[in-house]
């Protein structure tokens, strides 16, 4: 039974061209492993490994291992999945980590989903993550971060940082991605979540990293460095309530400072603090151009999101047709295959880097 399902689900897939994504930091203890499972639970997808400088052979056992590898020298995992989204043309994106905390038999089971849900995005949520965190920052900054995402932006999502997703054409090719690190996950669910796009999750299990892997997050720098992004994807998804938040504070500071002032003016008639009142008048005109601020880029913001929905409708949910050439890249057929011919160099050089 379990054989006749995998049958099933290998024809269903068939009519798609996916990708497996594989960012890579110093995974050589694990990326073959990876690359082998990802080769036998979906035996019709391309699998690309992005070396992002590794030090340790990551490069040389994905290799090995069958996957296509592809430099990226910039350092950070944003970096790395902006490259990979805007390189690679396919149907579906199986995007995951090369730590082998994830297991690839149930990418089939995400795609599954994104098909019949019709979703642009699958998030695999973390079932147990909490208590293998790997350390107790890790597990409370996972639990905070993600009440607060709930709290600003969105209730879609449980696991804003899971690194095992399924992404739709159109989903890949409107993610204008920005992040720089590992704050890249919580910039995709801001985006789903602003231009409104169907999303599912699906609970997996967790798995532990393997003896002689380490993980690459620092609590503390990293922690820093999301909540610098919720801040900065707050500014730009709903600015007027940022801006409002710091109007709010401005004019309550600034009715603190002026109260006392108004009191003894309407007990005797004098302003003897007079640089207290010039303050809270300082502060009083400080919220009111804050307030202004946020009304004027909230239209602004709501433009951005219109163009932003209006390309993720234009962009085509299937690609164009692809076939195998001897670099192991795939190439567009017709008139595109020239193009596409003229790129194969470039990433060939950069794979044997």
């Amino acid at each position: 039974m379990a054989r006749s399902n995998s049958n099933r689900a290998t024809l269903m897939f068939d009519r798609f061209n996916i990708a497996v994504l594989l960012p890579c930091y110093n995974e050589a203890s694990t990326i073959g492993q990876v690359v082998e499972g990802f080769q036998t639970a979906l035996p019709t997808a391309r699998i690309y490994v992005y070396d992002n400088n590794s030090t340790d052979g990551t490069a040389l056992k994905a290799m090995l291992a069958g996957a296509t590898v592809v430099r990226e020298r910039r350092q950070g995992k944003g970096h790395v999945v902006r490259r990979m989204l805007a390189d690679i043309d396919a149907d579906i994106y199986v995007m995951a980590d090369g730590d082998s905390t994830y297991c690839p038999t149930d990418a089939e089971d995400l795609i599954r989903t994104l098909i019949t849900e019709g979703a642009d995005m699958v998030v695999g949520t973390r079932r147990g993550v909490h208590d293998d965190a790997g350390r107790q920052g890790h597990a409370f900054g996972n639990r905070l971060f993600n009440i607060l995402y709930r709290e600003i932006f969105s209730t879609d999502f449980n696991d804003i940082f899971s690194g095992y997703r399924v992404l739709s054409r159109r989903f890949a090719k409107s993610f204008p991605a920005i992040s720089n690190g590992f704050e890249i996950e919580t910039e995709m669910s801001v985006h789903a979540s602003r231009l409104k796009l169907p999303v599912a999750e699906l609970e997996l299990d967790y798995g532990r990293r393997p003896e002689g892997s380490h993980s690459k997050l620092s609590t503390y720098k990293d922690g820093a460095k999301i909540l610098w992004t919720f801040a900065m994807l707050m500014k730009e998804t709903r600015p007027f309530t940022f801006f409002g938040v710091i109007a709010m504070a401005f004019f309550a500071t600034s009715i603190g400072f002026m109260m006392p002032v108004l009191l003894e003016y309407f007990a005797t008639g004098l302003v003897p603090r007079m640089p207290t009142w010039v303050l809270a008048l300082a502060m009083l005109m400080m919220s009111i151009i804050m307030f202004t601020a946020g009304l004027i880029l909230d239209s602004v913001s709501r433009a951005r999101t219109e163009q932003l929905r209006l390309h993720y409708i234009a962009t085509p949910v299937r690609a164009a047709p692809l076939e195998k050439v001897d670099s192991g890249v795939a190439l567009p057929r017709g008139e595109d295959q020239e193009a596409g011919l003229q790129s194969a160099p470039r990433i060939v050089r950069e794979r044997r880097g």
